[in-house]
């Protein structure tokens, strides 16, 4: 049986195979599945798992929420949970990371499988062990460090995703290729994401996920080396908020691919991170991502929100850097000057 402290992965288009054997390993007393009301519909009726019991939610960020949870609570007690149960979350981020905090905290425990079903949640939400929800408008304020103690990861159910949703996870592979190898990278800038080949995404998307879970077995809590992770989040976070204050948001994983190309332009202004690479990196996001219109007056609120981030040591900047694919450099202060020549040049790589 598999500890709350331990995290197993299973890449395969086989889903039902997969939580076949899990639930046979794991044999526990009651099976619940989680989803919200769009994976209950579509995705499923599809695992056949016999004699679970579904507990619904509603989609979208809006529902990760004290309500939510607190009735999810309910739907495990009505339903005879006890620590002896299991919890299967299938759905993205939203039903991972919610699902996840509510087996952490029911009971003081129960296990739980997470079946991600957007290129998002596989590569993000549903590996490393950070659940959560939101709470006093703030994201994630609520939560806790609580691995599922299996992960199927498949790309089975991305078919039906619309463009921008499979572009959003990808900007989150490409933080992941970065951060490993330049081998690593040029496997992603070859994938045609206009034509997308399901077996070719799952092979990519296990690498991506090893180089997280590497990264997240020697920092479990974000106390050094997790920090990594952060890449392209301190300028990305501040332009996804930017779009959101203009009533016109983006998702998560473009404002991620900008972040990226902003933080790479600071890598190799501090850093020497090689020019050519940051051109093929600007290109890329270029061509898929397209860019956010910022000007120079956008600067000063840009620079304030950087500061506020929770990512913040002291009210300053702080970005995780690259002097080379796979060559980290954490904590680095920015300055808002420097953070500004940045800009400067970011907003020249995409044209603007």
């Amino acid at each position: 049986m598999a500890t709350g402290k331990e995290q197993h992965l299973h890449f395969t288009n086989d889903v039902n195979a997969a939580l076949g054997s899990i639930i046979a390993a794991e044999s526990p007393n009651r099976t619940f599945v989680l989803a919200d009301t769009n994976t209950e519909r579509l995705v499923v009726p599809q695992l056949g798992i016999e004699g679970a019991q579904t507990l619904v939610m509603g989609a979208g960020d809006t529902c990760k929420n004290l309500d939510t949870l607190g009735s999810v609570w309910s739907q495990l007690g009505r339903g005879g949970a006890t620590r002896h149960s299991l919890l299967i979350n299938v759905g993205g981020g939203v039903v991972t990371d919610l699902g996840g905090f509510a087996a952490a905290t029911f009971k003081r425990g129960i296990r739980c499988v997470n079946v991600p079903t957007t290129l998002l949640g596989a590569v993000d939400a549903a590996v490393g062990g950070k659940t959560g929800i939101n709470f006093g408008g703030l994201k994630n304020e609520i939560g806790a460090f609580a691995p599922a103690c299996h992960v199927v990861i498949s790309t089975r159910f991305f078919g039906t995703l619309p463009e921008r949703e499979v572009k959003s996870g990808f900007a989150e592979m490409l933080k992941h290729a970065m951060l490993s190898s330049d081998a690593a990278m040029d496997s992603l800038l070859d994938y045609d994401l206009g034509s997308p080949d399901p077996e070719r995404l799952l092979a990519l998307l296990r690498h991506s996920v090893e180089v997280k879970e590497r990264i997240v077995k020697q920092d479990p809590e974000e106390h050094g080396l997790r920090k990594a992770l952060n890449l392209g989040h301190t300028v990305g976070h501040a332009l996804e908020s930017t779009a959101l204050k203009r009533g016109k948001p983006v998702p998560h994983g473009y404002a991620v691919a900008w972040g990226l190309v902003a933080e790479t332009v600071l890598s190799h202004l501090r850093l020497g991170f090689p020019s050519a690479r940051l051109h093929q990196l600007a290109q890329m996001v270029s061509d898929n991502y397209g860019s956010m219109p910022i000007t120079c007056d956008d600067y000063p609120s840009l620079t304030s929100m950087m500061r506020h981030d929770k990512k913040s040591l002291n009210g300053e900047i702080n970005c995780t850097l690259l002097a080379a694919c796979g060559d980290i450099r954490i904590d680095q202060t920015i300055a808002a000057e420097e953070m500004n020549t940045a800009l400067d040049i970011f907003r020249d790589l995409m044209g603007l």
